[in-house]
């Protein structure tokens, strides 16, 4: 029998969160990766070469401070103190940068049966412009340490620095550069909830894909404008932990396949090809999943896979040493650094 995350590590390999077919996805974004042109060899396989826009400088250092801030509140479980005042932090900070921000509340279930006061945050910046991009993210963290080494650990609430305070930081740290450099095109910044309330590892109704990214599939079925509509996703998850790459993750290519291309390309010729090799990685349920297949939106993942580590995430993943000390600004930079220069080219 799987437990919980095997199941987020199947996100490796589980299936997807619900029984719906994917039928007009690729039809409608064949625009997106208008800007190909000669192979050049990486020393990993060989990448298209992307004309290059001016893009802001994303600062690390900034990404960091944004992680630590979300954890100083303590573990951000739905339905606890630190969630609801986070959340506002959240808020609040895209507001300054400048960005139309959308609450969307809603009252999802758990796999328990517990009732969770979830909150997506969406943080717009030109809304009513018609060419979007959506970048999203988790915000919620995980209420059990259940992939701890130590048992009695099992039970304890996760801090998440990385997964996913990483994922919001670098969203708030691009929120920054759009304000001083503004864009053309329309961008929304998604901070999805209950994305981490899954079955644990020691429940034995572990295996349940559906308990997973419950906000992101409330969202897709229930976009804050109705008909919303994006050139494309991407979604970051887990982007700030140390020793952190990131591979071709498999529903991104199925479903957003010139998308993974034109982020890998981009990392490439940034220089942090190192960051993002050219290898395939996993299928990996994750809230790109409800809205490739409920929204309709080509959507891809950015997340690690630790080809040493039994979870497929890395030493701290779903432990109580998912913390600040394991936090690298040199990853934060390459993902946040090759995700804006994405936006900025889209710009064009």
């Amino acid at each position: 029998m799987l437990t919980g995350k095997q199941n987020k590590q199947n996100r490796f390999m589980k299936r997807t969160i619900l029984n719906l077919q994917w039928s007009t996805v690729l039809g409608v974004f064949l625009s997106v990766c208008t800007a190909c042109g000669h192979k050049t060899g990486n020393g990993t396989g060989t990448t298209d070469s992307i004309p290059m826009a001016a893009a802001p400088e994303f600062n690390a250092d900034s990404a960091f401070a944004y992680t630590a801030a979300q954890c100083a509140f303590g573990p951000r479980v739905p339905n606890t103190e630190a969630h609801r005042l986070c959340g506002t932090y959240i808020a609040e900070k895209f507001k300054s940068f400048g960005a139309t921000v959308t609450d969307q509340y809603a009252d999802v279930k758990a796999y328990d049966g517990t009732v969770l006061k979830a909150r997506n945050i969406i943080a717009s910046y030109n809304p009513d412009a018609k060419a979007r991009i959506l970048v999203c993210g988790h915000w919620d963290s995980r209420p059990w340490a259940d992939n701890d080494p130590d048992s009695a650990n099992w039970h304890k609430p996760v801090l998440a620095a990385n997964d996913a305070a990483s994922d919001v930081a670098v969203m708030l740290e691009m929120a920054r550069l759009i304000q001083l450099h503004p864009l053309e095109i329309g961008i929304d910044f998604i901070c999805f909830d209950a994305e981490d309330y899954g079955v644990p590892q020691w429940s034995d109704q572990a295996g349940d894909a559906s308990s997973w990214c419950l906000g992101s599939q409330y969202w897709a079925a229930n976009p804050h404008v109705y008909g919303y509509q994006a050139r494309f996703g991407i979604l970051m998850d887990m982007v700030g932990g140390r020793g952190s790459t990131f591979s071709k993750e498999g529903y991104s290519q199925r479903y957003a396949s010139q998308v993974v291309d034109l982020v890998w390309n981009t990392a490439a010729q940034l220089g942090y090809g190192q960051f993002f090799p050219m290898r395939d990685g996993g299928y990996i349920t994750d809230d790109h999943v409800p809205v490739n297949e409920i929204a309709g939106i080509p959507c891809i993942d950015i997340i690690p896979y630790f080809t040493d580590a039994p979870s497929g995430f890395g030493p701290t993943w779903h432990t109580v040493n998912d913390n600040m000390e394991h936090i690298d600004r040199q990853v934060l930079k390459a993902v946040g650094q090759t995700v804006t220069q994405v936006i900025y080219n889209e710009n064009q």
